[in-house]
């Protein structure tokens, strides 16, 4: 499939040093998602834009390609991943290379798998839409939620107090993972998300905000009790 799978990955994590490496259970951690991409079967192309020699290795050692390395000026704390998703794509562009579709997987994602890429991109296909990405409904209700000012309690929608839970409108939240999209539509707005966007509910045990050494537990917790249950059903 001309399709090409982007993983960003830059070197200098403050918040857990060495974060896209880091050992998960057994695998550095960008390995479970070129894994997940190359078991997909659904991409030409599986690449990892990067500022970090070692990061880099790593990526080729698990099959990833990295044909060159990211601009200094889109390493720095300020660069957006689309500005690094441009990046790559006019890079490949220039050398004549042009896909129909991108995803931008994550490198910090272990618990994104090959059944669930197949499955949105049938999605995105199917329903024909510009980009697509993976949402997870709010456990509780935000329209029932409190703002704290100086302590005190206030409902930020009040006018829903009485409405019955099961009457609001359900709320979903990006699970932060990854995003398929047109790259021609990308290259033209410069945006992912746009009118034409299609949401892929997931369930929480399928996702992990990385951001401290808690998610990271949990996160190891919820990949093991995945595989558990893989096993029990196969079994």
């Amino acid at each position: 499939m001309n399709n090409i799978c982007i993983i960003p990955a830059r070197g200098g994590s403050k918040r857990i040093p060495g974060k896209n490496i880091k050992d998960f259970l057994g695998k550095p951690i960008i390995a479970y998602s070129i894994l997940a991409a190359k078991e997909s079967g659904l991409f030409s192309e599986i690449m990892v834009s990067t500022d970090c020699d070692d990061i880099a290795n790593i990526s080729r050692e698990y099959g990833a390609t990295v044909p060159f390395m990211r601009s200094d000026k889109n390493s720095d704390d300020f660069a957006t991943t689309a500005d690094v998703l441009r990046e790559v794509l006019l890079e490949y562009m220039a050398k004549g290379s042009e896909f129909k579709h991108a995803c931008c997987l994550y490198p910090a994602a272990p618990l994104v798998t090959s059944e669930k890429l197949i499955e949105s991109y049938e999605v995105l296909n199917i329903k024909k839409f510009d980009s697509l990405f993976p949402v997870i409904e709010y456990s509780s209700s935000i329209y029932r939620s409190f703002k704290l000012d100086d302590d005190r309690v206030e409902m930020n929608w009040p006018e829903y107090a009485d409405v019955r839970t099961q009457d609001l409108n359900k709320s979903y939240y990006d699970s932060g993972q990854f995003y398929w999209f047109d790259t021609r539509e990308f290259i033209l707005t410069g945006d992912v998300i746009n009118n034409n966007c299609g949401g892929f509910p997931i369930s929480e045990i399928d996702s992990q905000d990385i951001d401290n050494e808690t998610d990271w537990l949990l996160a190891e917790m919820k990949y093991n009790l995945k595989v558990s249950k893989k096993n029990i059903n196969e079994n």
